[in-house]
């Protein structure tokens, strides 16, 4: 088996990659990053589910983009937004996506893989610039021109299979490989076991995505101010 980097939020898409990766027959080595973000329920989840998908190995990085803030997802000062917005939301950590394959190359270099697998998604992506096609485009020959394997002429290569998938199409693809969504966690302000806040940009994006792919929302939400489970039972629920 040929290894692979995979780099796991604990989210629901890069669940679906790491079990895409584990199925085409890779070795999987998780990584997960500790980067200042609002709440450590994502990487309990990320442990989880490397463990439940066959990573052979996980690992959590520490990368202090809390330090520098610029993000609701970093600064606690800063709002989440709980309404879909124009442009580039403040939900987008500056230079994220950059530093984390930057990480996972060198991982890949070390352990002589030619192969990082990430989950951006240009669809349903919120308006992240590092989620495009030409970014990770760019990023992939940046690699090959930066390292020792790509001088040496071992090519490396990024892989986003769900570049172009619509979120019910992710949801679909990581269901017939068994993924098992409930241990997921893709809320920006997730409660400390987890619970979503049903109200978020990532929270709406992943209720609509169960309901177009008919499939029912195993989604865990907060218990709060009134609003609980039963709420969503709808959404979790399609007819």
């Amino acid at each position: 088996m040929k290894p692979a980097v995979i780099l796991l939020s604990g989210g629901l898409d890069s669940a679906t990659v790491l079990a895409i990766a584990r199925a085409a027959g890779y070795a999987c080595h998780a990584l997960s990053l500790d980067y200042g973000q609002r709440h450590q329920a994502e990487l309990v989840a990320a442990a989880r589910l490397a463990h439940a998908l066959g990573a052979v190995e996980h690992r959590v990085m520490r990368l202090g983009l809390g330090d520098i803030g610029g993000s609701a997802l970093t600064d606690s000062a800063i709002a989440v937004p709980e309404s879909p917005t124009e442009g580039i939301p403040v939900t987008y950590v500056p230079a994220r996506n950059t530093v984390m394959l930057a990480l996972a190359l060198a991982w890949a270099e070390v352990l002589g893989s030619r192969d990082i697998f990430i989950g951006v998604n240009a669809v349903d992506y919120s308006g992240y610039p590092d989620c495009r096609p030409e970014f990770i485009a760019a990023f992939e020959q940046m690699a090959n021109l930066a390292t020792r394997s790509g001088v040496e002429g071992e090519k490396l290569q990024i892989h986003a299979p769900l570049q172009d998938l619509s979120k019910a199409q992710i949801i679909q693809r990581g269901a017939a490989l068994g993924v098992d969504y409930v241990q997921t966690v893709s809320c920006y302000q997730a409660d400390a076991d987890g619970g979503a806040c049903g109200r978020c940009d990532s929270c709406r994006l992943r209720r609509e995505g169960f309901i177009a792919a008919g499939i029912a929302d195993p989604t865990r939400y907060a218990l709060e101010s009134g609003r609980n489970d039963a709420d969503f039972s709808q959404t979790r629920n399609p007819a």
